[in-house]
Protein backbone atom coordinates (compact mmCIF):
# COMPACT_ATOMS: atom_id res chain seq x y z
CA UNK A 1 0.00 0.00 0.00
CA UNK A 2 1.44 3.76 -0.95
CA UNK A 3 2.86 5.94 1.66
CA UNK A 4 -0.23 7.47 3.41
CA UNK A 5 1.91 11.38 3.71
CA UNK A 6 -0.03 13.94 2.07
CA UNK A 7 -3.47 12.28 1.13
CA UNK A 8 -5.43 15.32 0.20
CA UNK A 9 -9.24 14.31 2.35
CA UNK A 10 -8.99 12.73 5.64
CA UNK A 11 -11.94 11.20 7.55
CA UNK A 12 -12.65 14.33 9.40
CA UNK A 13 -13.22 15.91 6.06
CA UNK A 14 -15.67 13.26 5.44
CA UNK A 15 -17.29 13.53 9.09
CA UNK A 16 -17.33 17.49 8.52
CA UNK A 17 -19.40 16.98 4.85
CA UNK A 18 -21.71 14.88 6.96
CA UNK A 19 -22.53 17.72 9.36
CA UNK A 20 -23.20 20.18 6.72
CA UNK A 21 -25.37 17.45 4.38
CA UNK A 22 -27.59 16.64 7.54
CA UNK A 23 -31.19 17.59 7.03
CA UNK A 24 -30.05 18.58 3.23
CA UNK A 25 -29.05 15.12 1.66
CA UNK A 26 -31.50 12.27 1.70
CA UNK A 27 -30.21 9.30 3.97
CA UNK A 28 -30.92 6.78 1.67
CA UNK A 29 -32.69 3.17 2.37
CA UNK A 30 -31.01 -0.17 2.81
CA UNK A 31 -32.06 -2.87 0.52
CA UNK A 32 -31.45 -6.82 0.53
CA UNK A 33 -32.59 -9.65 -1.86
CA UNK A 34 -33.00 -13.11 -0.73
CA UNK A 35 -32.52 -13.93 -4.64
CA UNK A 36 -29.40 -12.25 -4.83
CA UNK A 37 -28.12 -14.15 -1.22
CA UNK A 38 -29.34 -17.72 -3.03
CA UNK A 39 -27.43 -16.38 -6.57
CA UNK A 40 -23.92 -14.74 -4.75
CA UNK A 41 -23.93 -17.33 -1.34
CA UNK A 42 -23.63 -14.10 0.34
CA UNK A 43 -25.33 -11.34 2.76
CA UNK A 44 -25.40 -8.32 0.25
CA UNK A 45 -27.18 -5.33 1.21
CA UNK A 46 -27.30 -2.33 -1.14
CA UNK A 47 -27.00 1.14 -0.36
CA UNK A 48 -29.63 2.65 -2.62
CA UNK A 49 -28.32 6.05 -4.08
CA UNK A 50 -30.75 6.04 -6.67
CA UNK A 51 -33.28 8.01 -4.18
CA UNK A 52 -31.22 10.50 -3.35
CA UNK A 53 -31.96 14.02 -4.59
CA UNK A 54 -31.29 14.87 -8.53
CA UNK A 55 -31.03 10.81 -8.86
CA UNK A 56 -27.64 9.92 -7.65
CA UNK A 57 -24.58 10.52 -4.77
CA UNK A 58 -23.47 13.41 -6.62
CA UNK A 59 -25.64 15.81 -4.94
CA UNK A 60 -23.68 14.84 -1.70
CA UNK A 61 -20.38 15.81 -3.01
CA UNK A 62 -21.46 18.93 -5.35
CA UNK A 63 -23.56 20.36 -2.11
CA UNK A 64 -20.90 20.14 0.20
CA UNK A 65 -18.18 21.79 -2.05
CA UNK A 66 -20.70 24.73 -2.47
CA UNK A 67 -21.69 24.90 1.26
CA UNK A 68 -17.76 25.02 2.08
CA UNK A 69 -16.98 27.77 -0.35
CA UNK A 70 -16.28 30.99 1.56
CA UNK A 71 -19.89 32.90 0.58
CA UNK A 72 -17.44 35.69 -1.06
CA UNK A 73 -15.93 33.12 -3.36
CA UNK A 74 -19.44 31.36 -4.69
CA UNK A 75 -21.36 35.13 -5.01
CA UNK A 76 -20.47 35.46 -8.84
CA UNK A 77 -20.84 31.92 -9.85
CA UNK A 78 -19.05 28.69 -10.42
CA UNK A 79 -18.69 26.09 -13.18
CA UNK A 80 -18.88 22.55 -13.58
CA UNK A 81 -18.45 19.83 -16.92
CA UNK A 82 -20.46 17.14 -16.76
CA UNK A 83 -22.25 14.46 -18.24
CA UNK A 84 -25.12 14.89 -16.52
CA UNK A 85 -25.60 13.31 -12.54
CA UNK A 86 -23.27 15.98 -11.43
CA UNK A 87 -24.55 18.79 -13.54
CA UNK A 88 -27.92 18.08 -11.61
CA UNK A 89 -26.18 18.03 -8.14
CA UNK A 90 -24.29 21.19 -8.82
CA UNK A 91 -27.32 23.05 -9.94
CA UNK A 92 -29.48 22.02 -7.09
CA UNK A 93 -26.89 22.89 -4.70
CA UNK A 94 -26.67 26.66 -6.43
CA UNK A 95 -30.36 27.03 -5.96
CA UNK A 96 -30.57 25.88 -2.23
CA UNK A 97 -27.11 28.00 -1.54
CA UNK A 98 -28.22 30.81 -4.28
CA UNK A 99 -25.31 30.56 -6.16
CA UNK A 100 -25.66 31.08 -10.29
CA UNK A 101 -24.26 27.30 -11.81
CA UNK A 102 -22.82 27.15 -15.49
CA UNK A 103 -22.40 23.58 -16.57
CA UNK A 104 -20.41 22.54 -19.88
CA UNK A 105 -22.33 18.95 -21.41
CA UNK A 106 -21.58 17.28 -24.09
CA UNK A 107 -24.53 17.28 -26.56
CA UNK A 108 -25.19 13.41 -26.46
CA UNK A 109 -25.79 13.41 -22.72
CA UNK A 110 -29.10 11.92 -21.67
CA UNK A 111 -31.78 13.89 -22.10
CA UNK A 112 -33.50 13.51 -18.89
CA UNK A 113 -30.35 14.31 -17.09
CA UNK A 114 -30.10 18.01 -19.04
CA UNK A 115 -33.86 18.47 -18.75
CA UNK A 116 -33.14 18.36 -14.98
CA UNK A 117 -30.07 20.48 -14.68
CA UNK A 118 -31.64 23.40 -16.71
CA UNK A 119 -34.75 22.70 -14.83
CA UNK A 120 -32.95 23.33 -11.69
CA UNK A 121 -31.64 27.20 -12.85
CA UNK A 122 -28.12 25.83 -14.44
CA UNK A 123 -26.65 27.48 -18.22
CA UNK A 124 -26.10 24.70 -20.30
CA UNK A 125 -23.38 25.03 -22.53
CA UNK A 126 -23.30 22.19 -24.72
CA UNK A 127 -20.06 20.80 -26.91
CA UNK A 128 -19.16 17.85 -29.26
CA UNK A 129 -16.95 15.34 -27.51
CA UNK A 130 -15.37 14.78 -30.72
CA UNK A 131 -14.74 18.22 -31.60
CA UNK A 132 -12.82 19.50 -27.68
CA UNK A 133 -12.79 18.09 -24.48
CA UNK A 134 -15.08 19.55 -21.38
CA UNK A 135 -12.19 20.01 -19.15
CA UNK A 136 -10.50 22.44 -22.20
CA UNK A 137 -13.68 23.77 -22.57
CA UNK A 138 -14.46 24.50 -19.23
CA UNK A 139 -11.08 25.94 -18.58
CA UNK A 140 -11.95 28.10 -21.43
CA UNK A 141 -15.37 29.31 -20.25
CA UNK A 142 -14.22 29.84 -16.68
CA UNK A 143 -10.91 31.86 -17.18
CA UNK A 144 -13.50 34.07 -19.59
CA UNK A 145 -16.04 34.58 -17.05
CA UNK A 146 -13.75 34.72 -13.54
CA UNK A 147 -15.59 31.69 -12.39
CA UNK A 148 -14.09 29.32 -10.25
CA UNK A 149 -14.71 25.42 -10.82
CA UNK A 150 -15.79 22.45 -8.94
CA UNK A 151 -15.14 19.38 -11.04
CA UNK A 152 -16.85 16.26 -11.06
CA UNK A 153 -14.50 13.85 -8.57
CA UNK A 154 -11.09 15.72 -8.37
CA UNK A 155 -11.87 18.06 -5.46
CA UNK A 156 -11.60 17.40 -1.92
CA UNK A 157 -14.83 18.53 -1.34
CA UNK A 158 -16.38 16.68 -3.66
CA UNK A 159 -14.50 13.56 -2.16
CA UNK A 160 -15.13 14.10 1.50
CA UNK A 161 -18.90 14.48 0.56
CA UNK A 162 -19.27 11.29 -1.82
CA UNK A 163 -17.33 9.29 0.82
CA UNK A 164 -20.86 10.02 3.44
CA UNK A 165 -22.85 7.47 1.28
CA UNK A 166 -20.41 4.63 2.40
CA UNK A 167 -20.18 6.60 5.85
CA UNK A 168 -24.15 5.95 5.99
CA UNK A 169 -24.12 2.47 5.00
CA UNK A 170 -21.99 1.72 7.50
CA UNK A 171 -23.37 3.40 10.86
CA UNK A 172 -26.20 1.25 9.48
CA UNK A 173 -25.71 -1.98 8.67
CA UNK A 174 -22.44 -2.64 10.49
CA UNK A 175 -18.87 -4.04 9.44
CA UNK A 176 -18.75 -5.34 6.22
CA UNK A 177 -16.64 -7.89 4.30
CA UNK A 178 -16.58 -6.19 1.13
CA UNK A 179 -17.72 -2.62 -0.76
CA UNK A 180 -18.30 -2.56 -3.68
CA UNK A 181 -18.31 1.01 -5.80
CA UNK A 182 -18.56 1.99 -8.86
CA UNK A 183 -15.88 3.91 -10.66
CA UNK A 184 -15.31 6.48 -13.14
CA UNK A 185 -13.48 9.57 -11.97
CA UNK A 186 -13.02 8.41 -8.50
CA UNK A 187 -14.62 10.36 -6.54
CA UNK A 188 -17.03 7.97 -4.87
CA UNK A 189 -14.47 5.40 -4.77
CA UNK A 190 -12.18 7.15 -3.15
CA UNK A 191 -14.47 8.38 -0.42
CA UNK A 192 -16.19 5.29 -0.06
CA UNK A 193 -13.11 3.42 0.71
CA UNK A 194 -11.73 6.77 2.92
CA UNK A 195 -14.89 6.25 4.87
CA UNK A 196 -14.38 2.29 5.31
CA UNK A 197 -10.43 2.58 6.34
CA UNK A 198 -11.74 4.70 9.52
CA UNK A 199 -15.08 2.44 9.79
CA UNK A 200 -14.47 -0.87 9.17
CA UNK A 201 -10.91 -1.29 8.51
CA UNK A 202 -10.99 -5.08 7.82
CA UNK A 203 -13.25 -4.37 5.01
CA UNK A 204 -11.86 -5.03 1.54
CA UNK A 205 -13.50 -1.86 -0.93
CA UNK A 206 -13.66 -2.73 -4.85
CA UNK A 207 -13.74 -0.31 -7.60
CA UNK A 208 -15.61 -1.17 -10.70
CA UNK A 209 -15.21 -0.13 -13.96
CA UNK A 210 -16.57 -0.82 -17.55
CA UNK A 211 -14.31 -3.37 -19.68
CA UNK A 212 -14.35 -0.84 -22.30
CA UNK A 213 -13.45 2.47 -19.78
CA UNK A 214 -10.92 0.33 -17.66
CA UNK A 215 -8.40 3.22 -17.17
CA UNK A 216 -8.81 3.43 -13.53
CA UNK A 217 -8.11 -0.15 -13.21
CA UNK A 218 -5.00 -0.13 -15.67
CA UNK A 219 -3.65 3.03 -13.44
CA UNK A 220 -4.84 1.21 -10.15
CA UNK A 221 -2.21 -1.80 -11.47
CA UNK A 222 0.49 -0.25 -12.96
CA UNK A 223 0.77 3.12 -10.34
CA UNK A 224 1.02 4.93 -13.20
CA UNK A 225 -2.29 7.69 -14.41
CA UNK A 226 -3.60 6.14 -17.61
CA UNK A 227 -6.23 7.36 -19.47
CA UNK A 228 -9.10 7.04 -22.10
CA UNK A 229 -11.00 8.66 -24.43
CA UNK A 230 -14.46 8.57 -25.12
CA UNK A 231 -14.56 4.77 -24.30
CA UNK A 232 -17.96 3.38 -26.25
CA UNK A 233 -19.90 2.07 -22.79
CA UNK A 234 -23.22 2.49 -21.77
CA UNK A 235 -21.67 3.73 -18.20
CA UNK A 236 -21.65 7.35 -19.37
CA UNK A 237 -20.55 8.36 -16.14
CA UNK A 238 -17.72 6.26 -16.19
CA UNK A 239 -16.54 8.07 -19.62
CA UNK A 240 -14.23 10.18 -17.42
CA UNK A 241 -10.60 9.92 -19.44
CA UNK A 242 -8.67 9.44 -15.97
CA UNK A 243 -8.66 9.45 -11.79
CA UNK A 244 -7.52 12.77 -10.81
CA UNK A 245 -4.70 14.37 -8.99
CA UNK A 246 -6.86 13.87 -5.77
CA UNK A 247 -8.72 10.98 -6.38
CA UNK A 248 -5.84 8.67 -7.82
CA UNK A 249 -3.59 9.19 -4.70
CA UNK A 250 -6.54 7.90 -2.59
CA UNK A 251 -7.69 4.99 -4.29
CA UNK A 252 -3.63 3.56 -4.63
CA UNK A 253 -3.79 4.32 -0.89
CA UNK A 254 -7.46 2.35 0.31
CA UNK A 255 -8.72 0.84 -2.35
CA UNK A 256 -8.25 -2.95 -2.09
CA UNK A 257 -8.91 -4.13 -5.58
CA UNK A 258 -10.28 -3.02 -9.14
CA UNK A 259 -12.59 -5.43 -11.48
CA UNK A 260 -14.24 -4.82 -14.45
CA UNK A 261 -17.53 -5.71 -15.70
CA UNK A 262 -18.73 -6.27 -19.71
CA UNK A 263 -21.31 -4.71 -21.40
CA UNK A 264 -23.98 -7.26 -21.13
CA UNK A 265 -23.14 -8.01 -17.62
CA UNK A 266 -24.08 -3.94 -17.11
CA UNK A 267 -27.52 -4.58 -19.00
CA UNK A 268 -28.23 -8.01 -17.22
CA UNK A 269 -28.06 -6.37 -13.54
CA UNK A 270 -30.14 -3.37 -14.74
CA UNK A 271 -32.42 -5.80 -15.95
CA UNK A 272 -32.41 -7.27 -12.17
CA UNK A 273 -32.55 -4.54 -10.27
CA UNK A 274 -35.41 -3.37 -12.61
CA UNK A 275 -37.32 -6.80 -12.73
CA UNK A 276 -36.61 -8.70 -9.58
CA UNK A 277 -35.61 -5.82 -6.83
CA UNK A 278 -37.93 -2.51 -8.39
CA UNK A 279 -35.15 -0.60 -8.45
CA UNK A 280 -34.70 1.75 -11.54
CA UNK A 281 -30.95 2.30 -11.78
CA UNK A 282 -28.84 3.65 -14.17
CA UNK A 283 -26.06 1.82 -16.40
CA UNK A 284 -23.14 3.49 -14.56
CA UNK A 285 -24.95 2.63 -10.92
CA UNK A 286 -25.70 -0.98 -12.12
CA UNK A 287 -21.87 -1.30 -12.15
CA UNK A 288 -20.87 -2.88 -8.32
CA UNK A 289 -24.23 -4.65 -8.75
CA UNK A 290 -22.69 -6.00 -12.27
CA UNK A 291 -19.43 -7.20 -10.63
CA UNK A 292 -21.87 -8.96 -7.96
CA UNK A 293 -24.04 -10.81 -10.21
CA UNK A 294 -21.69 -11.54 -12.49
CA UNK A 295 -18.82 -13.42 -10.35
CA UNK A 296 -16.38 -10.92 -11.15
CA UNK A 297 -15.44 -10.62 -7.44
CA UNK A 298 -15.78 -13.95 -5.00
CA UNK A 299 -18.16 -13.09 -2.17
CA UNK A 300 -19.72 -16.39 -1.05
CA UNK A 301 -19.87 -16.24 2.74
CA UNK A 302 -19.73 -12.55 2.90
CA UNK A 303 -21.47 -9.64 4.13
CA UNK A 304 -21.08 -7.45 0.68
CA UNK A 305 -21.92 -3.37 0.45
CA UNK A 306 -23.27 -3.13 -2.98
CA UNK A 307 -23.73 1.18 -3.67
CA UNK A 308 -26.27 1.57 -6.79
CA UNK A 309 -25.02 4.99 -7.43
CA UNK A 310 -27.74 6.81 -9.49
CA UNK A 311 -31.32 6.08 -11.30
CA UNK A 312 -31.19 8.59 -14.08
CA UNK A 313 -32.48 6.67 -17.17
CA UNK A 314 -34.07 8.04 -19.78
CA UNK A 315 -36.81 5.14 -19.82
CA UNK A 316 -38.49 6.24 -22.75
CA UNK A 317 -35.38 5.43 -24.99
CA UNK A 318 -33.89 2.20 -23.25
CA UNK A 319 -33.93 -0.87 -24.65
CA UNK A 320 -32.81 -4.16 -23.09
Amino acid sequence: MPASTALPVSFADVEAAATRLDGVAHRTPVMTSRTVEARTRASACFKCENFQRTGAFKFRGAYNALAAMPPDRRRRGVLTYSSGNHAQALALAGRLLEVPVTVVMPHDAPAVKRAATEAYGAEVVLYDREETTREALGQRLAADRGLPIIPPYDHPDVVAGQGTAAKELLDDVGSLDVLLVCCGGGGLLAGSALAAAALAPSCRVIGVEPERADDATRSFRTGRLHTVHNPDTIADGARTPSLGEITFPLIRHYVADMVTVSEDAIREAMLFLWERMKLVVEPTGALAAAALLSGAVEVAGARVGVILSGGNVDVRSWRF
